[in-house]
C-alpha cells in the first residue's frame, strides 16, 4: 500500500459514514442544507461541500429517513429544513451499534491487542 493513499482511505471512510453523520447532526433538530455543509466542514477530516450534501439530501429524502420544510428566510430565499423521520431515527440507531462494534475491532488491531 503506498503511503499517498491515504487520502484516499480517507475519502473512502468519508464516503461510507457521511450520510450517518448528517442524520446524526439531524438527530438535535433540524436544519437546512447549508447549515449542514458548514457544520460538517468545521469538523477535522470531514470536509465536504454543498455538492456533496445536497445530492446526498435529496437520496435521504427519497429512503424516507428525513422529511423537508420550506421556511422563509429572513436573509435571502425560503430555506428548505430536513429533520429526521422515525425511520432515520432507526438507521441511525442501527449504524451506531454497528459502528461502536466495528471502531473497537479496527481499534484493537491497531493497538497491536490481538492475538497471533
Amino acid at each position: 500500500m503506498d503511503p499517498g493513499d491515504a487520502r484516499n482511505v480517507l475519502t473512502q471512510m468519508r464516503r461510507g459514514t457521511l450520510a450517518y453523520c448528517v442524520l446524526a447532526v439531524l438527530r438535535s433538530g433540524e436544519r437546512y442544507g447549508f447549515e449542514l455543509v458548514r457544520l460538517l466542514s468545521a469538523v477535522d477530516g470531514m470536509v465536504t461541500s454543498e455538492g456533496t450534501i445536497y445530492p446526498l439530501l435529496a437520496r435521504l429524502r427519497r429512503q424516507g429517513l428525513v422529511e423537508t420544510t420550506w421556511r422563509e428566510s429572513p436573509a435571502g430565499p425560503p430555506r428548505r429544513y430536513y429533520r429526521l423521520t422515525r425511520l432515520g431515527r432507526r438507521a441511525l440507531a442501527d449504524f451506531t451499534e454497528e459502528w461502536t462494534r466495528f471502531r473497537d475491532g479496527v481499534d484493537s488491531f491497531l493497538a497491536g491487542q490481538t492475538e497471533s
